[in-house]
């Protein structure tokens, strides 16, 4: 079957698709206006014919993008009567306890388009006070007067009993059919009120534009007589359906990253790495996630933005850490003389001044470009010519007379500056989860992540980067290795030993089913599904919970010891003790179910045997790399034409169609059996 993965960012959008066997790649210019025409240029830049494809799998950052910008729908909320403000007022923690600064997360929905109706289900689920259907029609026709696009429904309790959401929302979408209405039950069955709350908005807020989004591409490629499947990539690091897509966008909030975290995971475990780290930059932020036994962390929560100010979101993601540092970061220069880099970026348009489309703002782009680090005759692949011209005189007019600096100063300190930045997004998922760097591997991809991924690992004392097989469209190339997976939760708060063994068995079953008619929906086979419950354990007196792995519900009711037993190796790995004597509890069940891909050409592509496919003449050029009056003369050759078994001694650029790695003096360089570049670092550690 032909497939292909598309990765809309916001520099570039990049495809990866396995075409009469054969792998096949593209890399354009994102259309910020309207990404689907880098979606079709990418499919023509790789020869793909649409009617012949089976399978298309799309990433996108539209999501997360619209929630950034706050361009989002004009959105309301509807809550029950005296719980209006729980969406406002937030947690009560202090999380920057010495930032003057400091404030809250700005709601997405205005307290004015807040509302309240009259209904009460208590915890156990018992309705308490009846919903009246005509107040929520008279507040339908409310919305329609106040212009409201978008509208989340969030009653109090409603993971334990949903059916007043469920009343609410068919009379919303009969009085009102051009509302996009999201009920929380439909996005998520488990309880904190506040998060719950917010899961719900953002999926409001969200909706109109990520549905008209995908609604428009799937007019262009059913227009194009495209007539196989198409999936969405989600945060949790599996696909679902368009349909699913459309109803829940708020799934997709992290869709392209965790697809390039996914393939360094199957990479991880080809190479043998027991741990290691994805570094993805781009050319808009750089994206690090550790990865553990070829598997990237999942949490069950995320916040959108800042991890103080932004929007808390209450689902299963790969747990990445993002800093606003990329290729197209721009940099500038503070009041006090500070530089600094990002988090702004130039995107695709105008993009680095080096694109020649009139930009007077430098970028790390433009930077790379004056040290030498980059060919500006090679970019992609020599199809789009870079500047060096007007990137010395952007950084010339904007950093170095402010700073009164050299250009190549000038260029220098902002390179560095980016590589700091990034190197805290690695400390965020290594040294500040009690991982040690220096007994990790870096796995360095996207357009710029092997450009500076080595000088990241260098900074925080990494022995070994990988750089992968295409790394330049490495995502796209991850979706393609992506199964179909689906999370479901619901919350069961008890004492362990004591739990009711009919309420228990309930919950599983409820779960079970809502799992099988998800993949009646996505037509999704018994024979290829994958069911796993998971317990969500804590002792009791604490907050937050472990998620521990159970067959069913006999290993909570009954003879409790085994999960006692699994819950206290985990927490000991986690946190570095373990209470045994303490009592325990449950707070939540969840099942994860996953779809294995019949189709394993990309990982078989990945770890095939590589030979070389072109040849090219080794050159030379000046490369800056820690002394901008002392450029090195590194060596320049083409990774095309390096064969398997072929090893270097930096200082060296190596150069592909759709990125360059930067080799530092004495850095050792291996290409491996299949094509992949270790590289060890020279005094590491």
């Amino acid at each position: 079957m032909n497939i292909v993965g598309v990765d809309i960012g916001g520099t570039f959008t990049d495809l990866v698709g396995c075409i009469d066997g054969k792998i096949v790649t593209s890399k354009t210019s994102t259309t910020p206006a309207d990404p689907t025409i880098g979606f079709a240029k990418s499919l023509e830049l790789a020869h793909c014919n649409v009617p012949e494809l089976g399978e298309v799998l799309h990433g996108s950052t539209i999501a997360i993008n619209t929630v950034l910008e706050r361009k989002g729908a004009k959105s309301a909320l509807i809550t029950t009567k005296g719980f209006r403000d729980v969406y406002a007022i937030g947690r009560g923690n202090r999380i920057e306890a010495f930032n003057l600064f400091f404030h809250r997360p700005k709601p997405l929905v205005e307290r004015r388009f807040t509302f309240e109706v009259n209904e009460r289900v208590n915890a156990s689920g018992e309705i308490v006070t009846p919903l009246d259907p005509q107040d929520v029609e008279a507040l339908a026709e409310q919305l329609k007067q106040n212009g409201i696009e978008a509208i989340a429904v969030c009653f109090l309790h409603s993971w334990a009993n949903p059916d007043h959401e469920r009343m609410a929302g068919e009379i919303l979408r009969r009085v009102h059919p051009d509302l996009f209405v999201t009920l929380s039950h439909e996005i998520l069955r488990e309880f904190r009120e506040y998060e719950r709350t917010s899961t719900t908005v953002l999926n409001a807020f969200v909706g109109p534009r990520v549905s008209n989004y995908l609604g428009t591409l799937e007019t262009y490629l059913r227009g194009e007589n495209f007539a196989g499947k198409m999936n969405m990539m989600r945060s949790n690091g599996g696909v679902m359906s368009l349909d699913q897509a459309r109803a829940q966008p708020v799934s997709m909030m992290e869709s392209g990253p965790v697809a390039g975290m996914i393939g360094a995971g199957r990479l991880a475990q080809h190479l043998g790495l027991k741990q290691c780290i994805g570094f993805d930059m781009g050319g808009t932020t750089a994206k690090s996630s550790l990865i553990t036994n070829g598997e990237p962390a999942i949490e069950e929560g995320y916040v959108i933005g800042d991890h103080a100010s932004g929007q808390p979101m209450q689902l299963p993601v790969v747990d990445i850490v993002e800093v606003g540092a990329g290729g197209g970061s721009i940099a500038w220069v503070d009041e006090a003389l500070g530089l600094h880099v990002g988090p702004r970026s130039a995107g695709a348009d105008p993009g680095p001044a080096c694109y020649g489309k009139g930009s007077l703002d430098p970028v790390v782009t433009d930077a790379d470009l004056v040290l030498g680090r980059i060919n500006g005759g090679r970019f992609l692949g020599g199809s789009m010519g870079l500047d060096v011209a007007a990137a010395e005189r952007a950084i010339e007019l904007k950093v170095g007379k402010p700073l009164s600096l050299s250009v190549k100063e000038a260029a220098f300190g902002i390179a560095t500056i980016a590589d700091t930045n990034m190197s805290l997004s690695v400390r965020a998922v290594s040294v500040n989860k009690g991982v040690d760097p220096r007994e990790t591997a870096m796995i360095a991809f996207g357009g710029a992540g092997p450009l500076h991924g080595i000088s990241v690992a260098r900074q925080i004392f990494i022995p070994k980067v990988v750089i992968p097989k295409l790394p330049g469209t490495f995502s796209a190339l991850g979706m393609l290795m992506a199964t179909w997976r689906q999370d479901f939760v619901r919350t069961l708060v008890g004492r362990l030993g004591a739990l009711q063994e009919s309420l228990v068995r309930q919950v599983f079953d409820e779960l079970a089913a809502t799992g099988k008619d998800r993949m009646q929906r996505d037509q999704i086979s018994d024979a290829v599904a994958d069911f796993r419950f998971y317990a969500d354990l804590r002792y009791v007196g604490q907050e937050h919970a472990l998620a521990i792995p159970v067959s069913g519900p006999d290993m909570l009711v009954g003879d409790t010891s085994k999960v006692r037993k699994l819950f206290d190796i985990e927490h000991d790995l986690r946190y570095g003790q373990a209470a045994m004597e303490e009592n325990m509890e449950i707070v939540n069940v969840r099942l994860v179910i996953t779809a294995r891909k019949d189709d394993t050409i990309a990982e078989e592509w990945m770890n095939q045997d590589w030979f070389p496919t072109e040849t090219a003449e080794e050159t030379s050029r000046d490369v800056i790399y820690d002394d901008p009056a002392k450029p090195h003369r590194a060596r320049v050759l083409w990774r095309p034409a390096l064969p398997a078994g072929f090893e270097l001694t930096g200082p060296a650029v190596i150069e592909e169609p759709n990125s360059t790695i930067l080799v530092h003096p004495g850095d050792k360089v291996t290409v491996t059996k299949s094509g992949h570049l270790i590289v060890d670092i020279a005094n590491a550690g």
